[in-house]
């Protein structure tokens, strides 16, 4: 049974969130935990779900989507250093929160995938069996992408850059985070 949200200090839930969901999985990040501190989740979840917001597993989004769990989230956040000034690309089913994360880092967002241009960061806000290039061709010289892989089964939550003309990435924990559909990796064949 879900608790009634009116019933609920969603304050004292997120600074909760801050101690024992993101501090004890090594995000130290001052500018990060002040933004996630500061962003209320509760506000992104579906309604009648506002509960859930702060656990330490996903949440529903309110338009059909899930939030990635918190410390899975802080952890890609912190892993992409994100500098106030600059331009990211949030792709997700429902990317509000991801976005106004970003936003009280002071930077600046857009959640539209067919938005042009190039982005210092992309942030994929689900897991994902592939990345196509055509994501990654979005990013600056030295743009930075994070998110997660599925990876038969296993969620690795990556981070990576574009150096070179080419885009390399490296995990840095394993997570459950919901499923974006739309990243399928090619089908290959079979004997």
């Amino acid at each position: 049974m879900i608790p009634q949200s009116d019933s609920i200090d969603f304050t004292a839930a997120r600074m909760a969130m801050i101690d024992s969901e993101l501090r004890p999985q090594g995000i130290a990040n001052p500018a990060v935990l002040a933004a996630m501190s500061a962003v209320p989740r509760e506000r992104f979840v579906a309604s009648g779900a506002e509960a859930l917001a702060y656990g330490d597993r996903g949440a529903p989004a309110a338009n059909g989507g899930a939030l990635i769990p918190p410390a899975a989230f802080g952890l890609l956040l912190q892993a992409l250093v994100p500098q106030a000034g600059e331009r990211a690309l949030v792709v997700g089913i429902d990317p509000a929160y991801a976005a106004a994360v970003l936003t009280a880092l002071g930077v600046s967002v857009a959640t539209d995938a067919a938005a042009p241009g190039h982005y210092d960061i992309i942030l994929i806000d689900g897991a994902v069996e592939a990345i196509p290039d055509a994501l990654t061709d979005r990013l600056t010289p030295g743009g930075r992408l994070a998110g997660a892989i599925d990876d038969d089964g296993v969620t690795r939550l990556i981070v990576g850059a574009r150096t070179a003309g080419a885009f390399g990435y490296t995990s840095i924990g394993d997570a459950f985070v919901p499923r974006l559909p739309g990243f399928q990796r090619p089908r290959a064949f079979v004997f």
